[in-house]
């Protein structure tokens, strides 16, 4: 492990600009959602499930937008694609705080789904400065600045909406979103290499990285190249498609261990500590976030995911708030870490050209992740108690994670496979569309 990894990141004035300004973006981000929940409850009336269904409603939109916006900025660039979004968060928010239950929710999902996609903007950013081997640092980086935004951004949410009406702490948060925004459209960065990279080359052949953390291991046997996974939509391999799935089962178990931190302390008699245990449960993500990115080597998301889930279900055995506390940070030490590895092995795996579609995707991932989560850990803690909630969560994350290592175990055993010579291969090889996952070189001729 070394620390100093972080310096060259940190000298890169692009890495810099886009984790300052992913913070200051985030902070209002997370600030918002608190309001809108106390804005719905206290100003409007109505009871927490029915402030659940507007932030459902915001939430599923962004989920549908997120491959949506991602393609956008592949085929567009950023300004084209986060303008009109500024134009429609900008109306919508200055509408939201002042109508009423059923109108919120179409303003807020109308929001939601002309979103400006911040989180695929900046990781392009931090993956297009750094060079292959410090993208890990890099991206450890972006996630432990989110986890400070997260940290801080509801503690101002609830601050803002108890010292003022909740409408005009609503309307603040959600226009300095805005104003971030528009700085991000000003500035402009470059979202990738630009025309002197490989048209359509996946990182690893750029840089000429062959490790096995992809899961998708390159030839080694100095025989032909594997053959390349058959891709489902543009870059969606069997390999991409599994990081996806292990990006929505690591929101998943994340989304219900925060449901059941709540149930857990409510069961302890002490629902005063929710906000401190919330903290240190961030406080140790930031940590393992710190920690893995100065470490030597990436490792393969389903390990990571294990070790989430693994950590997750311990966290059962707490019989008071002191050792439930301290299992909890135990078990956040490890959430940075494994949506980092989501985003670096899929940067490996897809072409560059596909990139803000890419992102797109992970962050819908992530969100159906979440939505999932928190009912799962409500129904098993109606059904068995607070310690429930974290079993089930994490035994559906061991169960992700193994098959997710079983099934890249025969993957990298397929690739070791004698090639088959190419006078004897060349009638099947004619038909064979798609690109190495590892290298990103044509698996045939043919070409679409």
């Amino acid at each position: 492990m070394d620390l100093g990894a972080y310096r060259p990141v940190l000298a890169d004035r692009d890495t810099r600009s886009a984790l300052l300004l992913g913070f200051l973006i985030r902070v209002p981000m997370w600030a918002g959602g608190v309001i809108l929940t106390l804005h719905v409850v206290t100003t409007l009336g109505r009871s927490y499930g029915e402030a659940g269904l507007v932030t459902a409603a915001a939430t599923l939109a962004v989920a549908v937008s997120g491959p949506w916006r991602g393609r956008l900025l592949d085929r567009i660039g950023l300004r084209r694609t986060v303008g009109p979004s500024l134009v429609v968060q900008a109306v919508c928010w200055s509408v939201a705080p002042w109508v009423g239950y059923a109108p919120l929710i179409a303003v807020a999902a109308l929001a939601g789904l002309f979103v400006v996609p911040t989180f695929s903007i900046l990781r392009q950013v931090i993956i297009r400065s750094v060079p292959l081997e410090q993208r890990r640092t890099a991206l450890s980086l972006d996630s432990s600045a989110t986890e400070l935004s997260f940290m801080a951004g509801p503690a101002i949410g609830v601050w803002l909406a108890t010292s003022w009406h909740t409408g005009w702490a609503l309307l603040v948060c959600e226009l300095a979103s805005v104003a971030a925004g528009f700085v991000l459209w000003l500035v402009n960065p470059p979202l990738t290499a630009g025309p002197g990279a490989l048209a359509g080359a996946t990182d690893g052949d750029v840089e000429g990285a062959g490790d096995d953390t992809d899961g998708v291991p390159a030839d080694r046997t100095g025989g032909a190249p594997a053959r390349a996974p058959r891709a489902f939509r543009g870059f969606i391999t069997v390999p991409v498609a599994a990081v996806y799935l292990a990006a929505a089962c690591s929101t998943l178990v994340l989304s219900g261990t925060d449901v059941s931190i709540v149930a857990a302390l409510r069961s302890f008699g002490d629902t005063g500590a929710i906000g401190w245990v919330l903290a240190l449960w961030g406080a140790g993500s930031l940590v393992g976030g710190l920690l893995y990115g100065a470490w030597h080597r990436s490792f393969s998301v389903f390990w990571l995911l294990a070790g989430l889930a693994a950590t997750t279900v311990p966290v059962a055995l707490a019989v008071g708030v002191p050792s439930f506390a301290v299992l909890v940070t135990i078990s956040g030490f490890l959430c940075a870490p494994t949506i980092t590895a989501t985003v670096e092995q899929l940067s490996r795996q897809v072409p560059e050209r596909f990139r803000g579609e890419m992102m797109g995707w992970h962050g819908s991932a992530m969100t159906a992740g979440s939505a999932i989560g928190a009912p799962v850990a409500g129904f098993a803690i109606d059904h068995g108690g607070w310690s429930r909630g974290f079993v089930v969560v994490g035994g559906l994350g061991l169960v992700v994670a193994v098959g997710g290592l079983l099934a890249s175990g025969t993957s990298r055993r397929a690739g070791r496979r004698p090639a088959v010579p190419a006078a004897a291969g060349a009638a099947g090889a004619v038909g064979t569309v798609g690109a190495d996952s590892e290298s990103g070189r044509p698996a045939a001729s043919m070409e679409h």
